[in-house]
């Protein structure tokens, strides 16, 4: 979908910056040889009313929607601290169980990384498509993170939220004062690292890009049973007590699980979701990526029954590399997916944050608490 033609001051100077910067497109696509990093562009400060995006309420600096509110908001440009994001002592802590998973573990993810300092090259006959030849076989280790709260009754089922790029603390800690307080069922939390590198050619850009039910599951095959073992928990099958959360490629990743296996989750929590072209291999049925999600399949596809929370900043991502596709705009990325979610009838909630970046952590540290207990708004668990 192309950018509305009329865009604000701020993003034509923003993109006029970005031109200056990168001198003429052609001289500046990178081969797969070794070379620096290329500097990526600040991307320019986008208004939240430019033609072209959702029609959304703008809420008093300082405060966030209700978590009974669906629809489109924006907040800042202060972003404070909510209450549930600090540790009380007074609150019951849940316990945190830190292990790992080596790539050789693994049936479904062995591990590949590309060569540090190389590229792709744009697809000469494709200018959506990316070519990486540097890209082999490649060990990891993966760090995981599951937290049991307190209230947790052995030998019960228990609802339960996967992240991407984990640890999460400050999930654990959110979630500590949000079950105290009642506002989130009694859940477990498992944050899941990725297995290194990012983007194309990448095993985090393999496991979190790729459209394809293959990460979801990885995590049901493979990590829900250890951490079962490890923690002493039973996870419930119910998909309506599961939910996936991440930012950037993870928040895309977050939406990809619950598309791919409805079956298996219906909630999903998304901090400037990478919903571009950044999908690696090439795959004809999904030719640009995520960007498929509003571009094709939210559109052209029976609703499916997901619940989703979504943030964007007004200082997102903005094409940094080396595709000219128009398919690299993360705020106009989040923006269509509001768009064809409100018109297909989901659930949802969308945050466009003011004074924010990618992933922004003053944002999450504000929002998160209310993104909970949104995400979470009726479900009742399985009792047999």
């Amino acid at each position: 979908m192309k950018i509305a033609k009329i865009i604000s001051v701020a993003l034509m100077q923003g993109m006029l910056l970005y031109l200056l910067l990168i001198g003429n497109p052609g001289m500046a696509q990178v081969t797969n040889t070794k070379q620096s990093a290329p500097v990526r562009p600040v991307p320019p400060t986008r208004d939240p009313h430019t033609a072209g995006y959702v029609a959304a309420t703008e809420l008093p600096d300082g405060t966030i929607p209700s978590p009974d509110a669906d629809g489109n908001f924006i907040i800042g440009p202060t972003h404070n601290h909510a209450p549930e994001m600090m540790v009380q002592e007074n609150v019951p802590q849940g316990t945190v169980y830190q292990f790992t998973m080596n790539s050789q573990d693994s049936k479904i993810y062995p591990g590949i990384a590309r060569e540090p300092n190389t590229f792709g090259t744009v697809d000469p006959t494709d200018p959506a498509k990316l070519i990486v030849t540097t890209s082999h076989p490649a060990p990891y280790t993966r760090h995981i993170e599951a937290y049991v709260p307190k209230q947790y009754v052995p030998g019960t089922m228990a609802p339960f939220i996967v992240g991407a790029d984990g640890p999460d603390h400050a999930l654990f800690t959110a979630l500590n004062n949000l079950v105290a307080e009642g506002k989130v069922p009694v859940m477990i939390a498992i944050s899941i690292g990725n297995g290194s590198g990012d983007a194309q050619g990448s095993e985090r850009g393999l496991e979190y890009d790729a459209m394809s039910g293959t990460y979801a599951e990885f995590v049901e095959q493979e990590v829900l049973p250890l951490v079962e073992s490890k923690c002493q928990v039973k996870l419930t099958k119910d998909p309506e007590g599961r939910a996936t959360m991440g930012g950037s490629s993870g928040g895309s990743c977050a939406l990809i699980m619950a598309w791919y296996h409805p079956e298996l989750y219906h909630r999903v929590l998304t901090y400037s979701g990478t919903y571009i072209n950044q999908q690696w291999p090439f795959n004809p049925e999904t030719p640009h990526g995520a960007w498929e999600f509003h571009e094709h399949l939210i559109p052209d596809s029976p609703v499916k029954p997901i619940r989703i929370w979504m943030e964007v900043g007004d200082r997102d991502l903005f094409n940094p590399n080396v595709m000219r596709d128009n398919m690299h705009d993360w705020v106009v990325a989040n923006e269509n997916m509001a768009r064809v979610l409100a018109a297909k009838g989901y659930h949802y909630q969308f945050i466009f944050a003011r004074n924010a970046r990618h992933v922004d952590g003053k944002v999450k540290q504000q929002t998160l608490p209310e993104a909970l207990e949104w995400l979470w708004k009726g479900y009742h668990p399985v009792t047999k």
